[in-house]
């Protein structure tokens, strides 16, 4: 896995934020999901690498990026670092939290944005409405809020598998990954740290303003609210098509990485031609 070494910086107006930036031509932008950072990424980067300038960003509270001082939206730093970048407009990745961030930055700030593909996310204002998830949910939550390390990770990691499979069904290495990863980025944070996240909201009723191509991809064994969810989201984009990842929860992206790869190689391909 990369580490802080492999990492550029830009100085954002509060605190510096952390991207890997490789390779040449159109750019395409890899949003990590919640907890973890770029690295998430490593299984595509050198891939996407051949034909692409992938940038791979920790985003502002994860990773090797500053927490926040001051309220910010996801979408206004990614923008700000695409500007910085002055290499747009970028096609948008992300996995879970980072979908968030791909559609919340289409939204607010279109012309940056060439295309985008959502994986295990929709937009911001998507609910999981299964028990299971929102127990789960509840779990993390309080451990949270009591600085319960093991406790929130426990349930963080059963994330992997997801409802219908155990730890046991998992390449173990994807479990490694993510809990490292998690608990660097839970390691910048305190119990009493303030949330000053901004949220987009109302973001499931403006899809339709979502003018530019939009892959919508998800692992097989995610819940149906969630399948519904991409399928609507799909259908408001003029240009909007679904995927799905056979055999693979929420962390496609980390479980069959080269299933993955091949699905956003032909979308990313489709869209020469436009």
């Amino acid at each position: 896995m990369t580490g802080a070494s492999d990492l550029r910086h830009f100085p954002s107006a509060d605190g510096d934020l952390a991207y890997r930036d490789t390779g040449s031509g159109n750019l395409v932008v890899l949003l990590h999901s919640g907890f973890v950072d770029h690295r998430l990424w490593d299984d595509h980067v050198s891939v996407l690498a051949e034909r692409y300038r992938v940038v791979a960003p920790d985003i502002r509270g994860h990773g090797f990026s500053a927490n926040a001082t001051a309220p910010f939206r996801w979408a206004d730093d990614l923008a700000a670092l695409l500007r910085h970048l002055d290499a747009g407009p970028a096609v948008l990745v992300g996995l879970s939290m980072g979908g968030v961030i791909a559609t919340d930055t289409v939204l607010e700030h279109p012309g940056l944005v060439r295309a985008v593909v959502t994986a295990g996310a929709v937009t911001g204002d998507f609910q999981y409405t299964d028990p299971w998830h929102r127990e789960l949910q509840g779990t993390m939550a309080r451990a949270l809020e009591t600085g319960d390390v093991t406790a929130w990770l426990d349930a963080f990691l059963r994330l992997v598998p997801g409802p219908e499979r155990t730890a046991d069904d998992v390449d173990p290495d994807v479990l490694r990954r993510v809990r490292e990863m998690a608990l660097h980025t839970l390691s910048k944070h305190g119990p009493d740290e303030k949330d000053r996240l901004v949220r987009v909201t109302g973001s499931l009723d403006r899809i339709g303003e979502i003018r530019v191509p939009l892959l919508a991809v998800n692992g097989s064994l995610e819940p149906a609210d969630l399948h519904t969810a991409a399928e609507r989201l799909a259908d408001a984009v003029p240009d909007g098509r679904t995927a799905t990842i056979d055999g693979t929860g929420h962390y496609s992206a980390l479980e069959r990485p080269d299933a993955f790869t091949r699905v956003l190689l032909d979308f990313l391909e489709s869209l020469r031609s436009l």
